[in-house]
């Protein structure tokens, strides 16, 4: 089997990479050199980033067509755009892109179209970019199976905290969007005691959380945009009994996030699913790559997790590995 896995920082791809000489969507016959394939993941030391290229490297195993280098784009937009730009004038034949802030890759990306590289973006899509095509989730919905639990559940008069993605990336202003439209709207009593961006990040989230507790001696509900932040939070008064009865959400169904809820320190989140992802992923650029298709966007779909139905989640993350 051909394939290439490394996670490299910038500079080892400056040096390192050898200029390949496929051509984008020509088809690989027997014998012949493998597609090139550049993973760019958003950064490896955030969990979701971190299991999603993970699963990509599992899923491209399954491949012999393919050859796939995975780069650490270090939740830094120029390391991530240096990267693209770098994917590029190394002539791979596909890159597929997990944006930092979609806006700032939107140029970077446009210039790999430009090259007449495949390109995908992920978690999340770039929105109307043209001649891309794109694999991800619908934030919107991700945040609103999540905040019609809670407009049920959040007690009358209920102090909250917001836990925010970086601004600009499309997940993480959509899914705030959906909680304000979806719950705030709705439950106009609620007070939000702390709001920040914590860029998806738990020890951001642990710091702000320290802030929020130390001024408020109630808090009712950790609203976050994603799993990572909300363990962060949930980290900080876990085991401080006055806060033994504060619900959280997040979204992503982390393992780490699975285990939170079966410990009854977290209400809820909404499957992300990494594997998924992944295997529509290899499948896109497989068949982009090979001519079979031109242009591919799809949605997975986004289940609630919550205490009633955890252990099935549990037992997928044991089953990839994730969980022992």
């Amino acid at each position: 089997m051909k394939r290439s896995l490394a996670l490299l920082l910038i500079l080892a791809l400056v040096t390192s990479l050898v200029v390949g000489c496929s051509k984008p969507a020509d088809n690989k016959g027997e014998g012949e050199e493998a597609f090139r394939v550049a993973y760019i993941a958003r950064a490896q030391a955030d969990s979701f980033a971190a299991w999603l290229a993970n699963a990509v490297m599992e899923e491209a195993e399954k491949y012999d067509n393919i050859e796939l280098d995975v780069f650490d784009g270090q939740a830094s937009d120029d390391t991530e755009n240096s990267l693209i730009e770098n994917a590029i004038s190394n002539k791979y034949d596909a890159i597929i892109i997990q944006p930092n802030n979609g806006e700032a890759q939107r140029p970077y990306a446009e210039k790999a179209v430009e090259a007449g590289i495949v390109t995908i973006t992920t978690n999340a899509r770039i929105d109307n970019l043209e001649g891309a095509s794109s694999v991800d989730a619908d934030p919107y919905m991700q945040a609103k199976v999540n905040a019609d639990l809670a407009v049920e559940q959040v007690p009358e008069n209920g102090n909250v905290v917001v836990l925010k993605g970086p601004p600009g990336n499309f997940h993480a202003d959509e899914r705030y969007k959906c909680w304000e439209e979806e719950f705030f709207a709705k439950r106009p009593d609620v007070t939000i005691v702390g709001n920040e961006i914590a860029n998806w990040n738990k020890d951001e989230a642990m710091d702000y959380m320290e802030t929020w507790v130390q001024a408020n001696d109630r808090i009712d509900a950790i609203i976050s945009m994603n799993d990572n932040m909300a363990a962060g939070a949930i980290e900080v008064i876990k085991d401080n009994p006055a806060f033994e009865n504060i619900l959280a959400y997040g979204v992503d169904g982390t393992a780490e996030a699975t285990l939170l809820i079966e410990e009854g320190l977290m209400t809820s989140t909404s499957l992300q699913s990494a594997y998924d992802l992944a295997e529509a992923l290899l499948d896109t650029v497989n068949k982009l790559l090979t001519g079979e298709e031109e242009q591919i966007d799809i949605d997975i779909d986004c289940p609630l997790i919550t205490k009633d139905n955890v252990q099935e989640y549990i037992e997928m993350h044991k089953k990839a590995g994730a969980i022992k």
